[in-house]
């Protein structure tokens, strides 16, 4: 006998991504005893395609996996072809990259909370959050020349550099955006109405994240220390100090926490990448052919570990190529999270793990 009661999806005004939600309630009718998800409604069967493409134009294939990762794909694409052609990049490229990386976090995180602010019909705090983030739209456009998909990395360095102008648009905007991140944090904190809305909602514990094995801010919230930047450094973290943001209740309002405190720590590594910045070339001066090999490499992206596989066989083209990201990781978790929550709360818990659908389904 079929128990489901309660359907949402695929698509939704309430949903980011197209998934379909198969809601059994309790006996109230109005919260959750157990759900399912089936996705599958946006592959596009693009781990194939990259077989049939040359490392160079592979690039532009990983950027378009998804647009608010598409600084992560290619950056950790490019780290496996290097590993197996064994480059060593020049210190300005690995600099730069930092900087790419986390500009495209802090309009991440920035976004997802907005999408939070607008599912709970909090449409002044949506607007003050989405505001914040042009700044650094704006920011991406006058570097990349594009808001969304920046073009940055290439095999052995970056295609893009900056000089003392932009440096200054840099810091300004940082300058500018940093006492409204603090003041967004200070209304998390301390906002009885906020609180009492997202506070307990969609709880992992520690001991689940651990055993679900789930990544990014949806681990720290949990308490569980784990950032690919501290554990595994890559590009020039090693050199830079930031504080890997941990919270221990697993809730709605936790993972929102992590992500407003690690837009501060974000930050704090452009401020000092910029400031060390090494002189020197962008990218090395002469391409390489790519042996045969195989290598994996790993990056943060803005919803956690994600994790590029590259086979080569001495062409010009992959012969094998994967990826792990960090929804698929977290996907599951989301049947812990769910049950006896009102039904109500379905979009808003699982926005809370930043999903993208698209990288996973790619």
């Amino acid at each position: 006998m079929d128990k489901t009661k309660v359907i949402l999806g695929p698509f939704d005004v309430a949903l980011e991504e197209p998934v379909y939600f198969k809601i059994e309630p309790n006996s109230d009718g109005k919260t959750i005893k157990s759900v399912d998800m089936i996705n599958g409604f946006v592959h596009r069967g693009i781990e194939s395609i990259v077989l049939q493409r040359n490392f160079l134009q592979n690039l532009i294939i990983t950027e378009k996996v998804c647009a608010l990762c598409s600084n992560n794909h290619p950056f950790t694409y490019c780290m496996a072809v290097e590993k197996i052609a064994a480059l060593s990049l020049p210190e300005r490229a690995l600099y730069l990259r930092v900087v790419a990386d986390e500009i495209k976090r802090i309009a991440s995180h920035l976004f997802n909370l907005g999408m939070l602010a607008h599912l709970i019909h909090n449409k002044a705090l949506m607007t003050q959050l989405l505001e914040t983030r042009e700044d650094f739209q704006d920011l991406k456009e006058a570097i990349w020349g594009n808001r969304m998909d920046l073009s940055a990395n290439t095999i052995g360095g970056v295609k893009f550099d900056l000089d003392k102008t932009l440096i200054a648009s840099i810091k300004k905007a940082l300058d500018k955006n940093k006492s409204k991140i603090e003041a967004f944090i200070a209304l998390f904190e301390t906002d009885p109405a906020l609180i009492a809305r997202i506070g307990g909602v969609g709880v992992l514990s520690y001991e689940n994240a651990l055993n679900l094995g789930v990544v990014g801010p949806v681990a720290r919230a949990s308490g569980v220390n784990n950032d690919v930047r501290k554990r595994a450094p890559y590009a020039a973290y090693d050199k830079l100090h930031f504080d890997v943001i941990l919270q221990k209740d697993g809730d709605v309002l936790s993972r929102a926490k992590v992500r407003l405190y690690e837009i501060l720590e974000s930050m704090k590594l452009l401020h000092q990448a910029l400031d060390a910045l090494p002189t020197g070339d962008i990218v090395l001066p002469t391409r390489t052919l790519i042996p045969e090999g195989e290598a994996i490499s790993r990056t943060e992206a803005p919803r956690g570990e994600l994790v590029y596989y590259l086979k080569t066989n001495g062409t010009q083209k992959p012969e094998r190529m994967k990826w792990r990201v960090p929804t698929y990781m977290n996907w599951e978790a989301l049947k812990v999270m769910m049950p006896n929550n009102s039904i109500d709360d379905v979009a808003l818990i699982f926005n809370s793990i930043d999903p993208c659908i698209s990288c996973t389904e790619r």
